[in-house]
């Protein structure tokens, strides 16, 4: 008695999930309107082929377009950001292939909901290929592509600048710095955890340590060389720090770890 009441749970908690989960995406209709190039194209890689996507929803979503072929996802392209769309309207979704390829099928997906989530909610079977050999046409799309580029382009400014706007919590302060000294603490010690190995160890111990210690400071000089020539070139130089700190610790600790037990096995 005790098993079949709760298979009948099972099921009804399946189908329950089941019902909430249709009955979230049937919140969203989308249509594909129309399409730019005209299909059957031919393009040069990296080209835009721009899709008017036509929705009505009751939450707001995310849509993008993607290209598919056979059944599978074409990866190696770019593709739209996205805004939050609600009520109904149009908005353009675009793609554009960076490796030679084709797509026979264009599939826009929906992005929302709480907990987040993404479906496929339209989709339109085509014959599009990207060719390092095609030529760079004057192809002049229509207004639509130039109308619905403008809106997205306000609609995300607008977002932005509700974002900002937004009072920030105490709580989102505390772990925002929490995580800003975390990053912090991990890159100082994978300076100096290295460094103080070497100059404590002896022997063979101390010429292993030296080596992600050596990797570490040739990192931190190499960006103070590039930026130095250009401010430009390493834009990105704390997470360089903070990735070749974090692989040095994760080296002295192994070191530490191979270096106990050589010594507990000499002291047996």
């Amino acid at each position: 008695m005790h098993r079949r009441t709760s298979s009948c749970v099972t099921v009804f908690s399946l189908l329950a999930c089941a019902l909430l989960a249709s009955s979230a995406q049937g919140e969203t209709q989308v249509r594909i309107d129309a399409i730019d190039p005209p299909d059957g194209s031919m393009l040069p890689l990296q080209q835009s082929l721009n899709v008017r996507i036509d929705y009505t929803t009751d939450v707001p979503v995310s849509l993008w377009a993607r290209p598919f072929f056979r059944g599978e996802e074409v990866k190696r392209v770019y593709s739209n950001a996205s805004a939050r769309y609600s009520g109904s309207g149009s908005a353009l979704g675009w793609f554009a292939l960076t490796k030679a390829g084709h797509v026979d099928e264009i599939r826009v997906r929906a992005g929302g909901g709480d907990p987040y989530r993404e479906w496929d909610v339209a989709s339109l079977p085509v014959s599009f290929s990207w060719e390092t050999s095609a030529a760079v046409g004057a192809h002049e799309s229509p207004a639509w592509v130039a109308q619905l580029q403008a809106e997205a382009t306000e609609r995300m400014r607008q977002e932005t600048k509700q974002a900002a706007s937004r009072p920030t919590s105490a709580s989102d302060v505390v772990l925002f710095n929490g995580f800003m000294l975390l990053m912090l603490a991990i890159g100082l010690a994978g300076i100096i955890v290295p460094l103080w190995s070497w100059w404590k160890w002896r022997g063979a111990w101390r010429v292993a340590a030296a080596v992600p210690a050596a990797v570490v400071l040739f990192v931190i000089l190499r960006i103070i060389v590039g930026t130095t020539l250009d401010p430009t070139s390493h834009n990105l130089w704390p997470f360089e720090v903070l990735m070749c700190s974090a692989a040095a610790l994760v080296a002295i600790g192994a070191l530490k770890v191979l270096r106990r037990f050589a010594g507990s096995a000499s002291g047996s």
